[in-house]
């Protein structure tokens, strides 16, 4: 399972790609612009791919056919390593098709099941984008509805990654890791915090108060 990390800020993202725990980058418009307000979004995702030198998922801002072609050969001239997100609404089918056919790699985006999943990996997406938060706040199960797009990939060799977004706790990553899930995406803190536990600090804790006895017998 490969991790990306949801944020825009460069100095965070530096930090984890550094030490190895970030596969990818995931952004938004909304990170885009938090990390720095009133700055051109394509300038900050040129900086970020050159730092991460990894994939980088980024959004189209549009919702036609035209300009989600547009936007998406855009942004794929920024990097290599740029994975363009589209909406999957009707209008985008014919989008995807012609952006994936000049090897720009797509992301499906706003895909609740296992029947958009597949449409969307016939369009030509290399990749489904599942909101396992908003299926679960419609009343869904939303690691079931991963395992679905999951096996009826694997049952008929569907070349096309889930990705599922987003993890929130150590439970969440087990569940969607079980469900068959190739790729999440979580935000830093979220990530640090999945570092820590609390038996981890007793066993820290534990073991600094054995050095400590350790050295004071030494110097003794």
């Amino acid at each position: 399972m490969k991790l990306l990390v949801a944020s825009a800020d460069l100095a965070e993202l530096s930090a984890l790609c550094d030490a190895g725990l970030a596969d990818g980058v995931y952004t938004t418009p909304s990170l885009l612009h938090a990390a720095d307000p009133g700055g051109d979004p394509f300038t900050r995702l040129d900086e970020i791919c050159r730092l991460a030198n990894r994939p980088v998922y980024a959004m189209v801002g549009a919702a036609t056919t035209g300009d989600i072609i547009r936007d998406g050969r855009d942004l794929a001239r920024l990097s290599d390593h740029l994975v363009v997100r589209v909406p999957f609404v009707e209008d985008a089918v014919p989008a995807i098709g012609r952006l994936s056919a000049e090897g720009v790699r797509v992301c499906a985006t706003f895909v609740f099941n296992a029947a958009q999943a597949l449409l969307a990996a016939k369009a030509g997406a290399k990749a489904v984008s599942v909101q396992v938060d908003a299926l679960e706040a419609h009343g869904e199960d939303g690691s079931a509805v991963v395992t679905g797009i999951h096996e009826l990939f694997a049952r008929h060799h569907v070349p096309c990654d889930v990705l599922a977004v987003p993890v929130t706790s150590p439970a969440r990553l087990l569940a969607l890791s079980r469900a068959g899930a190739d790729v999440v995406a979580m935000t830093a803190p979220d990530l640090r915090a999945m570092l820590l536990h609390p038996l981890t600090d007793r066993g820290m804790d534990q073991h600094l108060s054995e050095l400590s006895r350790q050295r004071a017998g030494g110097a003794a």
